[in-house]
């Protein structure tokens, strides 16, 4: 129960930041096509997820509650991409090369079919 809370605060907390860094990006990009505001909150989740990651490996600091909070609450409430990237990245220092790119690959790939499917299936029924 306690890890369940710990990750909806923290995702309560990450999808606030997202709320308001996309805003505050969309805002600041008024004539843009291209967006920006998700680019940059994935970008930015994508380094502290790198830069947390880091820090536990190396200094073993966070406890395994720290880590539900911080990773799967406030990043995951930020942006799933961080995993994602985290996720690829450990991958390739594994040494684990064609995993980490067939993760890329599938992702993307089918991310956009299903994307593409729900889609059809919800427009055709308008």
């Amino acid at each position: 129960m306690k890890q369940l809370l710990l990750v909806a605060l923290g995702g309560a907390i990450g999808s606030v930041a997202r709320f308001k860094m996309s805003g505050w990006v969309l805002h600041a990009t008024p004539n843009w096509r291209f967006p920006a505001g998700t680019l940059t909150v994935n970008l930015i989740g994508c380094f502290i997820a790198g830069l947390l990651a880091g820090m536990a490996v190396k200094q073993d600091i966070f406890s395994p509650e720290a880590r539900v909070f911080l990773f799967t609450g406030i990043l995951g409430g930020f942006t799933t991409f961080s995993a994602f990237g985290l996720e690829t990245l450990l991958l390739f220092k594994r040494g684990e090369a064609a995993v980490a790119i067939a993760n890329v690959a599938v992702s993307i790939v089918f991310g956009l079919l299903v994307a593409w499917l729900g889609y059809g299936i919800t427009a055709r029924s308008a």
